[in-house]
């Protein structure tokens, strides 16, 4: 009963490291940045929800609310910071992680330092039966949804005229440019949609984690590691990693707390050694 419950827990809180990597991974696929503020964008997805469930009892309009906002955000960074430093891997990375951490300093300065939850809607709340398992109704619900955008990304990337430009713009972007495609467009678009998807994630993520200051961190630790272990730009990958670490998270904090981190690492430490460039990494 004991292992049932560890590997639901573990497949549901792969559910919510995928919904958090995806958008992160497909960016890397087109405009090879790593976005060290993504946790940034998820923690005030997540306050910004918690805000407006509380004001209006909504908990679509959180995030619906989170989604917008986040995404508007996006598009700012994008065109006024990140366009500028593109192409050079450090300026990027420094610019994105101290843009994190401006941001979680934000965050804690307006809504404070308490840990807080949003409230899950009646009709997902509950416990659900599963396969003799009684489970949080919510969780699987999570999972679903975490089901339901993987077949939706992955349909638009390899069966849309948009993914097959962004797979043009991960080949050969001066070539995809030099056909007339705006290339900046795209990237920004694609930015934009990522941090839509991230600020959306942090109201389903808040009434399952909680929502406290350095959930930032936390999130975003593990969604580069989901990334890295499924091998930059791939969104397969980025599947398979999300539901490696859940389960290595679920196991390691039911069975060796004390040693969670190197529950978690080893293993990717080992992958790395044989597959530098993950599952399914795409040529860089």
């Amino acid at each position: 009963m004991q292992i049932g419950q560890t590997i639901l827990n573990g497949l549901t809180y792969g559910g919510l490291l995928f919904l958090v990597s995806s958008g992160f991974t497909v960016m890397f696929g087109l405009m090879r940045v790593l976005n060290l503020a993504h946790g940034a964008f998820y923690l005030w997805g997540s306050y910004l929800g918690l805000v407006v469930v509380g004001a209006t009892g909504s908990f679509l309009a959180g995030i619906v609310v989170a989604a917008v906002a986040i995404g508007v955000l996006g598009l700012v960074t994008e065109v006024a910071l990140f366009r500028r430093v593109r192409g050079n891997p450090v300026s990027e990375v420094l610019l994105t992680l101290g843009l994190g951490f401006l941001l979680g300093d934000l965050a804690l300065a307006f809504f404070g330092g308490n840990p807080e939850q949003i409230p899950v809607p009646e009709i997902i709340g509950g416990s659900q039966e599963l396969f003799g398992i009684t489970f949080p109704r919510y969780r699987l619900m999570l999972f679903a949804i975490a089901v339901i955008l993987f077949a939706l990304l992955r349909f638009t990337l390899v069966g849309t005229r948009l993914g097959a430009l962004v797979r043009a713009g991960v080949d050969d972007a001066e070539m995809l440019e030099a056909l007339g495609t705006n290339i900046n467009r795209l990237a920004t678009g694609v930015f934009v949609v990522s941090a839509a998807l991230v600020g959306a994630t942090g109201v389903l993520g808040g009434a399952f984690l909680g929502v406290h200051p350095g959930g930032d961190i936390d999130i975003l630790v593990l969604a580069v590691v989901v990334v890295i272990i499924g091998g930059l730009g791939s969104l397969d990958g980025a599947a398979i990693g999300s539901v490696l670490i859940g389960l290595l998270v679920s196991v390691g904090s039911v069975f060796a707390p004390e040693f969670l981190y190197f529950i978690i690492f080893a293993p990717v430490i080992l992958l790395l050694f044989f597959r530098p460039r993950g599952l399914l990494g795409v040529s860089g």
